[in-house]
């Protein structure tokens, strides 16, 4: 693949590499508050966009150091102060799951009769 990236015409390259990791960075970024690889994400698109662009590049290296200096400093904290930031992500995922309507799916399916899973997102559904 880097071979193919390598021999397009620099313009066109510049714009390939913007967009996908643009998109691969904002993909990142939606993902950050919620369990697994937020982070990861957000620096393989850095990673591909400093291939071309030297700010992604100077981003990706003060966002690994403020990275490791947050996970420093959660890791000090008292054990209610970590638990205070699992429920605060379990809370968001149950609402986000509510408001992209999994709970109305699941109703519907099951033939459960309760209406007020569904989200208000989706109430003409």
């Amino acid at each position: 693949m880097e071979k193919l990236i390598t021999k397009l015409p620099s313009k066109v390259r510049r714009v390939v590499i913007g967009v996908f990791g643009g998109v691969v960075l904002l993909a990142g970024i939606v993902m950050i508050p919620y369990p697994g690889p937020g982070w990861a994400v957000v620096f393989v698109g850095l990673a591909v966009l400093a291939q071309e662009f030297p700010w992604a590049q100077r981003l990706l290296d003060k966002a690994k150091g403020r990275y490791g200096v947050w996970q420093d400093w959660l890791r000090r904290q008292a054990g209610w102060v970590k638990a205070l930031f699992w429920v605060a992500t379990a809370v968001l995922v149950i609402i986000t799951i509510w408001l992209l309507n999994g709970y109305g799916l699941i109703n519907d399916w099951l033939h459960l009769g309760q209406d007020w899973v569904r989200s208000p997102l989706f109430t003409g559904v």
